[in-house]
């Protein structure tokens, strides 16, 4: 029998049953859904990937945000939401909504943003077609108080929300009206905190408590959400309850996203890790993507992302070999990176818990002198977004000429580059490995002999060679990897196959090499894109998700883009994976009318000030509504209190208040100071 509203002892951390993966890890299928309808748009079912944004403009400037509205909608927005922190903004949607209808727009569904005001909600019922509440302030507030509830005080709490909640759900229904439980990490009430920790457990329960209330009141036009900053949160949490689900019967859809991800390329990086991911596991029904920038400009990227799952995807096929769902060598709702042998390509150790590695393909004829500006400018800089592993293809005498003349001329430079050649044929192997760290060859069929050759020349000259292999399938992978293996030569193994095949035939790799008793490091490479705009989100797909998964001990992005360009864009979503960390990192909100600065660019000139200080993450909030929470794990925090006043913070605690706004970036460079994380940025 599902728990119900009055029955937190069942959801308690050690008596909480264990989730078990209710997807298929290895094969994409859409989770089922039952269909709610938002207006006239169905969410769920077999409706498609909804889009959806949110206005930044004072709710209560209504012609700001009907124009701002119509451009969300005319860039394809399906569902526009907006803010609604008072019963005065609540109201205003009302005239929001009658402006959209004379523009021609009343077909497209209003969303009322709710945080902490129960009468917002109400008046908000009036006027649009779905209510967002974040269960963590609608009836709380935050104190980041620490009490230990007994299971009676837990019930009593329980009767309190209920108390608030029952009669938005009455109204909704009666309405027929839809409403999101949207669990955010950075909110989460004292009372799920103390009982379960920050953790996507807690989000979950945070949920199930309003679920609960919403079910004993026979209402189910219900969607849920389990937003974070971080993406490994994030991912968790969505399969932990998508898993809790299935385990209580229940079937709602879910509306996917990275919240306070940023903006840029950052921004669009870290959307697509953690909203790729759940996507190719089957899991999500809407989704936005939170920017700083103009919300128009979310819209298409969540096309972009989007475009891959639409129905018509054809769930792929079963093959041989493949382990049970939801088991792929890690625990889905916990990472931990993946247990894999370590050895030198070069300079660098690749695998174990060394940092993940980046592969750069040189396009054309390398050119020697670009090269070694290019290290003189890293070396210079000391951004730790350094050419590592060069990857050279070889496939003529001439470029085999080349990677000799490339490799003898940054001979006093293979202290910090690695040479990686990809032979076409085993005569050119056979000739060049000597010029090589690691070899590959075209055919599979060559592999035994190139290991064969690669474990003589290493020993001939003293210094390592290892071989890459790789195959469109996992098995075929894990074959080549276990001839280097039985040969005695270290071999990274890898995949090469599209973007919307490669991830399961990865996570079967895991599962193989596991299998075979191998702990070979796993390569991850991503082939070219049409676009840079699908390089960047694509990459981010595939990379970021099964960093999150612990999967991957090197990476490459095989694009148009420049080496360089391909190099920042891999260093860029090893951060945002949280694997390599070669910046500063950024939390910061896409703005709403609850904003009290311009968020764009006072993050633009934060960023210009900050940006040097590798390591160190700022959170820059517009308003308090997610800021202590999602910024508890950023080292410093810039948060809107008021107008015109700025509140600093050290992790959760605010340090600092109502700092005037002209001077709040200095007092931010001074905190960093005061607490020795800043340094001097280096001149030109």
């Amino acid at each position: 029998m599902a728990p119900t509203a009055s029955s937190p002892s069942e959801t308690s951390p050690n008596t909480a049953p264990l989730a078990k993966a209710s997807w298929d890890s290895f094969h994409y299928r859409r989770r089922k859904t039952r269909e709610v309808m938002v207006g006239k748009v169905g969410v769920g079912g077999n409706n498609p990937l909804r889009v959806q944004s949110m206005t930044t403009t004072d709710t209560l400037d209504v012609p700001a945000t009907i124009k701002q509205s119509i451009k969300m909608i005319e860039a394809g927005c399906e569902i526009v939401r907006i803010t609604a922190p008072t019963v005065n903004d609540a109201r205003a949607l009302g005239k929001i909504k009658e402006g959209l209808i004379k523009a021609g727009h009343g077909d497209v569904p209003l969303v009322a943003d709710i945080h902490f005001s129960p009468q917002a909600a109400m008046e908000s019922a009036e006027f649009v077609e779905k209510v967002r509440i974040n269960p963590g302030n609608f009836v709380d507030t935050k104190r980041f108080a620490v009490k230990e509830y007994t299971d009676d005080q837990y019930r009593a709490e329980i009767e309190r929300i209920e108390a608030a909640f029952t009669p938005l759900v009455e109204k909704m229904k009666r309405l027929k009206r839809a409403i999101r439980i949207g669990t955010n990490h950075g909110s989460l009430s004292d009372r799920i905190m103390n009982r379960y920790g920050d953790s996507p457990l807690g989000m979950v329960e945070s949920a199930l408590e309003y679920v609960r209330i919403c079910e004993k009141n026979g209402y189910r036009d219900i969607i849920l959400s389990m937003k974070a900053s971080n993406p490994k949160v994030m991912i968790a949490a969505y399969r932990l309850l998508a898993a809790r689900m299935d385990e209580l019967g229940m079937d709602y859809p879910f509306h996917l996203g990275v919240t306070e991800a940023g903006g840029g390329e950052d921004g669009r990086v870290k959307s697509a890790i953690g909203i790729g991911s759940l996507l190719e596991d089957g899991i999500g029904d809407t989704l936005r993507v939170s920017l700083t920038e103009d919300p128009e400009l979310e819209v298409p990227v969540c096309f972009a992302l989007a475009r891959r799952f639409q129905p018509g995807r054809a769930k792929t096929q079963a093959t041989n070999g493949a382990a049970a769902p939801g088991n792929y060598g890690a625990d889905p709702f916990n990472y931990a990176r993946r247990k894999s042998s370590y050895f030198n390509i070069g300079p660098f150790m690749t695998g174990g818990q060394q940092l993940v590695r980046v592969v750069t393909r040189l396009p054309g004829v390398p050119d020697r002198t670009e090269i070694l500006a290019q290290l003189e400018d890293q070396f210079r800089s000391g951004t730790g977004q350094d050419l590592e592993i060069l990857d050279i293809e070889v496939s003529t005498e001439a470029r085999l000429t080349m990677l000799q003349e490339l490799r003898d001329g940054l001979a006093s430079e293979t202290s910090r580059v690695a040479f990686l050649a990809r032979f076409s044929s085993l005569a050119l192997a056979k000739k060049g490995l000597e010029h090589a760290d690691m070899a590959s060859v075209t055919s599979a069929a060559d592999v035994p002999a190139l290991a064969a050759e690669a474990k003589a020349a290493a020993a001939r000259l003293g210094r390592p060679i290892s071989v890459l292999v790789e195959a469109p399938k996992a098995e075929d992978a894990a074959r080549q990897e276990a001839v280097c293996r039985k040969a005695g030569v270290p071999a990274l193994a890898a995949i090469n196959a599209p973007v919307g095949e490669a991830l399961h035939e990865y996570r079967r790799l895991a599962v193989l090499l596991a299998e075979a008793g191998s702990d070979a490091p796993i390569h991850i490479q991503v082939p070219r894109e049409k676009t840079e705009e699908d390089q960047v989100l694509q990459a981010s797909v595939l990379i970021g998700s099964l960093l999150c998964d612990g999967i991957g001990d090197s990476v490459q992005i095989d694009s148009g883009l420049t080496a360089k360009r391909a190099l920042t864009l891999a260093y860029n979503i090893l951060q945002g994976a949280g694997s390599r960390i070669t910046k500063t990192e950024y939390v910061s909100c896409p703005s709403c009318g609850r904003t009290l600065f311009d968020l764009q660019t006072t993050t633009e000139r934060i960023q210009s000030k900050t940006g040097h200080l590798k390591g160190v993450k700022i959170a820059i909030m517009g308003c308090i509504v997610n800021g202590p929470g999602e910024m508890a794990d950023a080292d410093f925090g810039y948060v809107g209190g008021a107008p015109d006043k700025i509140n600093l913070y050290v992790g959760k605690e605010c340090v600092q208040k109502g700092i005037p706004s002209d001077v709040a970036d200095q007092a931010l460079i001074d905190l960093i100071k005061t607490h020795g994380k800043w340094v001097e940025p280096k001149r030109a």
